[in-house]
């Protein structure tokens, strides 16, 4: 008969000196010594599956990270700074990671990349390994994460600064974070097109991370203070963003919507994409319809008609974001936790 699984006792505060959760708070939490905590936490067959599964539910809820260099001082850091970003195919983060990486490497720091593919459980994972290292800082896309891994940047005590995104309250004491409010730009994107005189104004968009979908809420807004919005000219497709994609959906827009007079896409490839079907159909931009898209991508301003979109500062974003970080690793306090980077809007021959 398999050993009766000890309840829950209470949890008792951390012994180390930096108030890191360790591997004895897991275990007196679990009601388990601490060497089955840590059989437990390797996933050996002989450690029943069933207090497997209560020790990793005790870990997370702790928010404890396993210390291959527990040996060492709890103080102690690497050279490296962790930097999590949803993808490394879109240019914008290529151009971010660039910045950051030449302003980390410049004080001696290492960076050490992983690409979550906007998955938060595969977030929460990629944090779990990154913190098996110890590293000096972190660098993490957005604001948006679910509760364990909010749990884990926080008892890792680990300095970090979040990238691209910024908490919608602008007064709010929210994390050190460097970029731009989405909700905004996408308000002023729609905003334009409203003042270059159309009222039937689309909204295309893929991926749909939280970013995106503060465009989304920004097109809407400015809609509806105008008097013109029109749900069903909303068009999301959780698929990820791609030239392909954007010609699909303006074909189907066009089909469904014939009357629209602008589409804003969430993203440049869309709405390149978009561009090039419409080329092949004859249907003339922006006489016919305008389109616009977001982040200025590569080759935006080579389309035909070159394409008006949303500039954001991703390397700025990744400069600031990286010098933010080195204060605080030094334990200095930054001039201010949140520094909003703006936004322009490119109007080009598109709109």
């Amino acid at each position: 008969m398999p050993n009766a699984i000890p309840p829950i006792t209470k949890t008792t505060k951390s012994h180390r000196a930096t108030g890191r959760v360790t591997l004895t708070d897991v275990a007196q939490a679990a009601g388990v010594s601490p060497s089955t905590v840590s059989r437990a936490l390797r996933g050996e067959r002989a450690v029943d599956p069933a207090l497997i599964e209560r020790v990793q539910a005790v870990s997370a809820r702790l928010g404890y990270v396993p210390d291959p260099a527990a040996r060492a001082l709890a103080s102690q850091r690497s050279n490296h700074v962790a930097i999590l970003i949803p993808l490394l195919s879109n240019a914008l983060f290529v151009d971010l990671l660039d910045t950051a990486q030449k302003t980390l490497r410049a004080s001696g720091y290492q960076t050490l990349m992983g690409v979550t593919h906007y998955d938060a459980s595969e977030e929460e994972q990629l944090l779990r390994e990154q913190l098996l290292h110890r590293p000096a800082g972190l660098l993490v896309t957005g604001l948006d994460h679910n509760a364990v891994t909010r749990k884990l940047m926080e008892s890792s005590l680990v300095p970090c600064v979040h990238l691209m995104d910024l908490p919608s309250d602008p007064h709010s004491a929210g994390p050190y974070c460097v970029g731009f409010r989405q909700t905004d730009a996408g308000a002023a994107m729609t905003l334009h097109l409203l003042q270059t005189g159309r009222r039937r104004i689309a909204f295309a968009a893929a991926q749909l991370d939280p970013r995106v979908m503060q465009r989304l809420f920004g097109w809407r807004s400015a809609l509806q203070e105008a008097g013109v919005y029109e749900a069903t000219l909303e068009f999301l497709n959780p698929a990820p963003s791609s030239l392909a994609l954007g010609a699909v959906m303006f074909e189907q827009i066009m089909q469904q919507r014939p009357a629209v007079d602008a589409i804003f896409f969430c993203n440049d490839d869309l709405a390149q994409g978009a561009l090039m079907a419409a080329l092949r159909r004859g249907i003339a931009v922006p006489s016919q319809v305008a389109i616009a898209g977001f982040n200025d991508l590569t080759g935006s301003d080579q389309m035909l008609p070159p394409l008006t979109t949303v500039r954001t500062p991703r390397a700025q974003i990744g400069e600031a974001a990286a010098q933010m970080l080195l204060s605080l690793m030094r334990g200095e306090e930054p001039l201010t936790p949140q520094i909003d980077l703006g936004f322009d809007i490119l109007q080009r021959q598109s709109t």
